[in-house]
């Protein structure tokens, strides 16, 4: 009798651990498919493997950060309060807000893209943003429409709450560029926020 209670005992304990094991697993696959792709930049921009002359993947409507090693088509037209829709193009690239500017146009041209909300996300959406807290003052980024190439000068950036979606909004006659993803990578918390301006030819 106590032999059958030692075999079934040892074989409770194997499942325990089986099913211990599953867990662990898939809780380490959800960190790196979460984190995964920004590790994999960090260390490459931490390396210094990021080139400087990149070639556009879209000259019709794309963006190229240098320092960031960024290289994307642009979506255009896309409702930022439209959750399916900002979704689906997040998939092809960054998306450019319905209602803002253009390059070489007055007013302001507003992008967003993904860091990275969860494991799921991280997936299927685009993360072309994880790296815009490295941007800094005076930092170059291109954008490309109509098969002309703008060149933006970063001024500033900030952090801002979820719900502020006043810099949507054009101020002036300026031409300016705001690039905005979620913050910290791996939530929606806060948004960060990298403005530029268009340099002068």
């Amino acid at each position: 009798m106590k032999k059958k209670q030692r075999l079934k005992w040892r074989r409770l304990s194997n499942i325990l651990f089986s099913i211990a094991g599953g867990l662990l697993a898939v809780g380490l696959a959800i960190l790196l498919l979460t984190f995964g792709p920004l590790a994999t930049q960090e260390l490459r921009y931490t390396a210094h493997v990021i080139s400087k002359e990149i070639v556009p993947i879209d000259k019709n409507f794309g963006i190229v950060i240098p320092r960031l090693g960024a290289n994307a088509h642009v979506i255009a037209n896309v409702d930022p309060f439209d959750s399916r829709a900002y979704q689906y193009a997040l998939t092809k690239g960054v998306a450019h807000a319905r209602g803002t500017s253009v390059p070489g146009a007055k007013g302001n041209v507003f992008l967003f893209a993904h860091s990275s909300e969860n494991f799921y996300e991280a997936l299927q959406y685009n993360s072309v943003f994880y790296l815009l807290p490295k941007l800094a003052n005076g930092d170059l980024i291109f954008l490309y429409y109509n098969k002309v190439k703008f060149t933006y000068v970063v001024t500033d950036k900030k952090f801002v709450d979820p719900k502020n979606v006043s810099y949507l909004q054009s101020k002036g006659d300026s031409q300016t560029l705001t690039l905005m993803t979620c913050w910290p990578p791996g939530t929606n918390h806060q948004r960060l926020l990298v403005f530029a301006e268009l340099k002068k030819q």
